[in-house]
């Protein structure tokens, strides 16, 4: 029986790779200076983006300074000067990125229909948020689009000490459940699934047909994983494991 039900967030319940690059396309293009065109810049950014993030998640930086790291790799290409204040990198992220990247936010429209349909559920399973991202930014999101009141819990490194996929073990502790009860859905093939397997829990792959890491088509998983394409399908699928 399925006691808990974890959810990764970005792009599992909403699209950052697509809020990413619309953002930064925007400040590109009011950017008289850069070195590239729009696309080549944004993925210059997603790269410099998961470069920081791993620091950050192995506790090199804290997320201000992984903002910052960023940064001063960006600005050269972007054809601006690198402050060499911290306060004005951190001035640049909060008015040019973070103002127009929130507004770029967009909840998946398979989010809301499924998490009613669980919470309708009689004895249905606890539902909880895991992510490897900041908490008060990811809070921020789910908060956006109404989605806070439907999670027992929002969990990142923060809460639990760790990042996934060691953050797994971690989360069905504080959500006092055993692993095997416990089922881990997101887009991610590697972390999402195939590593919340590996300590118990039951991975279901979201396939939202398009690599969040590279931008290019799903990978083609083994026939063994357990695959949705919308997280509407997803209360039948936990049927067929009670069966």
């Amino acid at each position: 029986m399925t006691q808990v039900i974890f959810f990764d967030l970005d792009g599992t319940l909403i699209d950052h790779r697509s809020a990413v690059m619309e953002t930064i396309g925007h400040i590109v293009r009011a950017s008289p200076n850069a070195t590239a065109p729009p696309e080549e810049l944004a993925e210059r950014w997603w790269t410099l983006e998961a470069r920081h993030m791993r620091e950050y998640l192995a506790g090199e930086c804290s997320f201000a300074e992984h903002h910052r790291r960023r940064l001063r790799s960006f600005l050269p290409v972007l054809g601006e000067p690198v402050p060499e204040s911290p306060g004005l990198l951190d001035a640049w992220i909060a008015e040019r990125y973070l103002t127009v990247f929130e507004e770029s936010w967009r909840c998946y429209p398979d989010v809301q229909p499924c998490l009613e349909t669980l919470k309708g559920l009689p004895g249905g399973p606890r539902l909880a948020v895991l992510t490897n991202g900041d908490p008060g930014q990811q809070r921020a999101k789910l908060a956006r689009f109404g989605l806070l009141t439907y999670f027992e819990a929002v969990l990142t490194p923060a809460e639990l000490g760790a990042a996934k996929p060691a953050a797994y073990a971690a989360a069905c502790r504080r959500m006092r459940t055993d692993a095997s009860q416990a089922v881990n859905v997101g887009d991610m093939l590697e972390s999402d699934v195939h590593a919340a397997g590996l300590v118990g829990l039951t991975g279901i792959w979201l396939d939202r047909g398009i690599d969040f890491v590279t931008g290019g088509p799903s990978p083609t998983p083994q026939e063994t994983v357990l695959r949705i394409e919308r997280l509407t399908e997803l209360p039948e699928q936990l049927s067929r494991l009670k069966g």
